[in-house]
């Protein structure tokens, strides 16, 4: 009898920590749900090789203004990129003060940073930290940019299973998804696919004007059973400004996706899963063990 009292206060006291662990994680899990609810206006910009296109959106991605658009000056450094932005989005920040900024650019970004961007011009456009330059001047310091196919993959899918994106505009965009997250950025538009050509100058829009509708449409086909054979997506989304010009049958798992869809993946690029975990918990990734 005496075991069994000693024991008795040890169980409870178990029970008493399990049940203050339970309550603590149910605490930082509606903390992180109000702090994203918080986001009330995000500014989001879709950078792209003819034009440049913002609008404000709720953190579910409603639109809270038109979508206004200039075209991309040519051509386009760094200095000149941010001037025109901010000019751009000047009346709709003074109509709806925003805390968050997103940005969707047309060329390999890491880390805040655009390493490429080949429809804006060769200059300047060496591991640029854009994201912090238009932040600096907007004096808005959450700025956070990614491959504007990868923010208009954030809107289009339907989070679940391999979902792939597909963007052409100017050029081809290209994005993968898991789940709902992003998975590393591969830049397709320069890799070879027929002869001397990548898929920039095979199915971009010059290449598309030089072979005619028909030859074009032909392409891009060739291209979704490429992708098919080299990803087995579960759903391959197809968005840009050229995505209304397919004329041939898609496949059962392939949709279109309206060009506006990059403007909403901007409140999706805040939410706590949309990217991948590194950039946003790096704690998590550095052997502090510590997940905010």
């Amino acid at each position: 009898m005496a075991t069994n009292e000693k024991k008795a206060p040890r169980k409870s006291a178990m029970k008493s920590t399990a049940k203050r662990a339970v309550k603590s994680t149910v605490k930082r899990t509606a903390s992180a749900r109000r702090a994203s609810q918080g986001i009330e206006n995000i500014l989001a910009i879709d950078i792209g090789g003819t034009g440049l296109k913002a609008a404000i959106v709720d953190a579910n991605g409603a639109m809270r203004t038109e979508r206004i658009r200039v075209a991309t000056p040519h051509p386009c450094p760094p200095a000149l990129l941010v001037d025109t932005l901010a000019t751009l989005v000047e009346p709709l920040l003074k109509q709806y003060p925003s805390t968050h900024v997103s940005i969707g650019f047309p060329g390999f970004v890491r880390n805040n940073h655009v390493l490429t961007a080949p429809h804006l011009g060769p200059d300047g456009w060496n591991d640029v930290p854009l994201a912090q330059m238009l932040g600096e001047r907007l004096g808005i310091t959450s700025v956070r940019m990614i491959n504007d196919a990868e923010m208009q993959g954030l809107a289009a899918i339907e989070g679940q299973g391999l979902e792939f994106v597909m963007t052409l505009g100017t050029g081809v965009g290209t994005a993968m998804l898991r789940d709902g997250e992003l998975m590393p950025h591969l830049e397709l538009a320069h890799h070879p696919v027929s002869k001397k050509r990548a898929y920039d100058e095979y199915i971009g829009d010059a290449a598309r004007k030089k072979a005619g509708s028909k030859r074009w449409n032909a392409r891009v086909e060739k291209i979704i059973g490429i992708l098919d054979s080299l990803v087995h997506y579960d759903k391959l989304w197809i968005g840009g400004g050229n995505a209304a010009r397919l004329t041939f049958d898609l496949p059962p798992n392939v949709a279109t996706v309206s060009n506006e869809r990059g403007i909403e993946g901007g409140a999706r690029l805040w939410h706590p899963r949309s990217v991948r975990e590194t950039p946003q918990l790096p704690a998590a990734t550095q052997r502090a063990g510590k997940f905010r």
